[in-house]
């Protein structure tokens, strides 16, 4: 297979009679260099379960099966899968599955996380279990949220090639524009960081922004200081459905029919937080914080049902009142 170049794809396109789909935003690396940055960020190995998700015309994959890794590149696109197909043939090492990566934007499909846990099932001692891919830009944000809190198979890395708008909130700091409910839930778990900022130029066709490789590595204190990851995730969507807005009031809005605003003073006051405090200035370890003391004031309350998602998470939680009464 020759490196995917803009020429070698365009020819092979051509003769294939097939093109680059925009619904599911297909953008293919053709310098030359970057593949083998993306495997090196993912520190592919012999010992590795890698899930590349849009392998496009199957390079990446290719490269990364060379490597002696268990490589399950799953494409929705049924032209792409044949062609990762073509690339790969003769290598047992490689599963392709032709289908979407979710189940839905809060799941990963159980077609996918199945044919992870088999190839770990090979030997659970030795195997990592890593997503290394350039992700179409419109399932991103999902796939790397979905598997950052799964429980199981857990995610050792997670090395990939993102918006730079993305890469951007990830790994924003509290006060700023790009901080939100994906900067914290990302780094209450783990640690991000990124490799390389990319130009429109290295992709094909090109995109009409940039683009980052980037590396995030789940972290297991972190996780385990955190405690229940999806009540967390919970608490963070909602206030950051309302970040600008003091923080004593969201939770009212959203928990006003088991918490009084005295429990909700109370409860800030335990967690060392003001009530006018907003959710875009606080830190990660205060989000952290304010979840745990929120969960155990809820555990006691009367008419807590034990749902973390009992309340939409709309604006029609909260009143039309101002930010500070």
């Amino acid at each position: 297979m020759a490196r995917q170049t803009l020429g070698y794809l365009r020819t092979l396109f051509e003769r294939e009679g097939i093109a680059p789909r925009k619904r599911y935003g297909q953008n293919f690396l053709i310098d030359l260099n970057l593949h083998d940055v993306i495997v090196a960020a993912g520190e592919v190995g012999p010992n590795d379960v890698v899930l590349e998700v849009g392998p496009g015309a199957g390079a990446l994959t290719r490269r990364m099966a060379d490597l002696g890794a268990a490589v399950i590149a799953v494409e929705i696109d049924p032209a792409m899968a044949r062609l990762t197909r073509n690339a790969v043939e003769g290598r047992p090492n490689v599963r392709v599955l032709h289908r979407d990566a979710l189940a839905n934007k809060n799941r990963i499909a159980p077609e996918v996380l199945d044919a992870v846990r088999a190839g770990l099932a090979v030997d659970p001692v030795a195997r990592r279990f890593k997503l290394v891919a350039n992700l179409p830009y419109n399932v991103a944000t999902p796939i790397l949220t979905n598997l950052l809190v799964a429980e199981e198979p857990r995610v050792e890395l997670m090395a990939v090639t993102i918006q730079w708008e993305v890469a951007e909130r990830i790994v924003a700091t509290p006060g700023t524009s790009a901080y939100g409910a994906l900067s914290v839930l990302t780094n209450a778990l783990a640690s991000a960081e990124i490799v390389r900022k990319l130009p429109p130029s290295v992709f094909w066709p090109r995109p009409l922004v940039d683009s980052a490789i980037m590396v995030i590595r789940p972290d297991p204190a972190r996780r385990t200081r955190l405690g229940d990851v999806l009540w967390f995730q919970s608490v963070i969507r909602r206030v950051f459905n309302h970040r600008r807005k003091n923080i004593r009031r969201v939770l009212h809005g959203y928990y006003r029919d088991m918490l009084t605003k005295s429990d909700i003073e109370d409860l800030l006051s335990q967690a060392e937080l003001a009530p006018d405090a907003r959710a875009e200035t606080m830190t990660v370890d205060q989000l952290v914080g304010l979840a745990h003391r929120l969960k155990e004031r809820l555990h006691a309350a009367p008419n807590w049902d034990g749902n973390s998602n009992s309340s939409e998470d709309s604006e029609d939680a909260l009143d039309e009142k101002d930010d500070d009464e």
